[in-house]
This record gives structure tokens, sequence and C-alpha cells, in this order.
């Protein structure tokens, strides 16, 4: 008998739309305080996931959805280089898909 998987569904939280876990963006606090865009979407810690849209994180920070789900306090320099990080893996998933 073959067992289907479940797909992991996770949700937004600048646009609050549900998607495919590997569709979304994940945003990352490691267990030693640092926050960074996780690549690979697997570096351990709490996470938080965005649509691979820049209007999802501007919205994610103007309502401070990623200090909120992340349990931090980000300064703006932070928010300066995760906007950074999040365009780099935004560019390298559109290059990717051919798109």
């Amino acid at each position: 008998m073959v067992t289907v998987r479940k797909t992991p569904l996770r949700t937004c939280i600048g646009c609050a739309t549900g998607s495919d876990k590997r569709a979304l963006v994940r945003v990352v606090r490691t267990p030693e305080g640092d926050v960074s865009v996780d690549s690979t979407g697997k570096a351990n810690g709490r996470g938080a996931y965005l649509c691979a849209q820049p209007e999802c994180f501007d919205a994610a920070v103007r309502r401070k959805r990623l200090d909120s789900a992340l349990r931090v306090h980000l300064k703006e320099d932070d928010i300066d280089r995760l906007r950074r990080e999040f365009d780099q893996v935004i560019e390298t998933l559109a290059t990717s898909q051919g798109r």
C-alpha cells in the first residue's frame, strides 16, 4: 500500500495567503538570537514565512508581523539587511525557475 504524504502548508505573514511551504521564503531567528533569511528552509530556529514578493515583505515589516512571529524586536539596520537577503533569495528563485 502506498502512503500519500501531505503537502506541508504555511501561511504568509505579509498577506495571510496559505501556500506550499516550498513556495514561500523563510525568515528564521536562530537559538543564538540572530535573524536571517533561510534560503534552505531547514535552518534551526523559529521561523516565519513570506511569499516571494516584495509587497509581502513590506507589509510584514509595516505591520510589525516579523517582530511578532519571530518574537524579537528588529532594528532598522536589521530590516535593511533582511530586505537585501530577501531580494537575493527572490532573484535566485526567479533565475532557477527560468523567469
